[in-house]
């Protein structure tokens, strides 16, 4: 039997109770909806380039990755739109607008490059002048000759 605080409630339910979320959650299966019915009608390429950001007052808004997609999309942007007006949710559906939004793209963490002295280099070349294993002694002395140039 596990405890749980009074106020704690189900995703499912504070979608269906509360209006903020469950109009939220609306919003973006009909943006999903969207989106869906926009892929079938673009060329695989573009499909991973473009996303719906909304639909509002006849007007698509697409965030693009970069302006090639978007000078792509404005060249297909009346045949587009005569083939979106087909479906019912794009019935209004006057003007395509294209925003560039690149994907961010996270750098590796750069790397701390090790701090060369010559008393590191002394210290691996006499600790490798003791050591009796070869396969040691070489890589203590390959370490050492890197510090060297400190």
């Amino acid at each position: 039997m596990s405890f749980h605080p009074l106020d704690a409630r189900r995703p499912g339910d504070l979608i269906r109770t509360n209006s903020t979320l469950k109009g939220l959650y609306a919003r973006a299966r009909n943006i999903e909806r969207l989106q869906v019915l926009l892929d079938t009608l673009l060329e695989p390429a573009a499909r991973e380039h473009c996303r719906v950001a909304s639909l509002r007052e006849g007007v698509l808004r697409l965030t693009v990755s970069d302006s090639h997609w978007a000078t792509r999309m404005r060249y297909q942007q009346k045949r587009l739109i005569r083939q979106l007006q087909a479906f019912n949710e794009f019935a209004t559906l006057t003007k395509i607008h294209c925003k560039v939004q690149p994907v961010v793209v996270k750098k590796p963490p750069a790397l701390n490059p090790m701090r060369r002295s010559a008393v590191a280099a002394r210290a691996l070349k006499d600790t490798a002048d003791q050591v009796n294993d070869p396969s040691l002694k070489a890589a203590l002395e390959r370490l050492a000759y890197h510090h060297k140039d400190a």
